[in-house]
């Protein structure tokens, strides 16, 4: 199937609350802060309230999913830069 065949994304209608963005990494000590201190750059009104952490059955790695309010594009894209760059973060999503 050629991407001319593939039906258009969704759209989003900013702003967008409870946008989940989830973030796979190394379960260390820590982790959950240092997800959110990244995500408070660009969202600060970020609520540790609502969050969902899982550990993989070994415990080498951790996927924490938040919820935002998104306000548009290049903030989800900025957030989705600095967690990428983050040496402790394997996955974005």
């Amino acid at each position: 199937m050629c991407s001319s065949d593939l039906p258009d994304a969704p759209k989003i209608e900013f702003p967008c609350p409870n946008y989940p963005i989830k973030v796979v990494g190394k379960g260390i000590d820590g982790y959950e802060q240092i997800v959110a201190d990244i995500i408070r750059v660009h969202a600060p009104d970020l609520d540790l309230e609502i969050i969902k952490v899982k550990e993989s059955s070994n415990g080498r790695f951790r996927s924490i999913t938040v919820y935002i309010t998104a306000t548009g594009v290049q903030q989800l894209e900025n957030i989705h830069r600095d967690l990428s760059s983050c040496e402790h973060v394997h996955m974005v999503m």
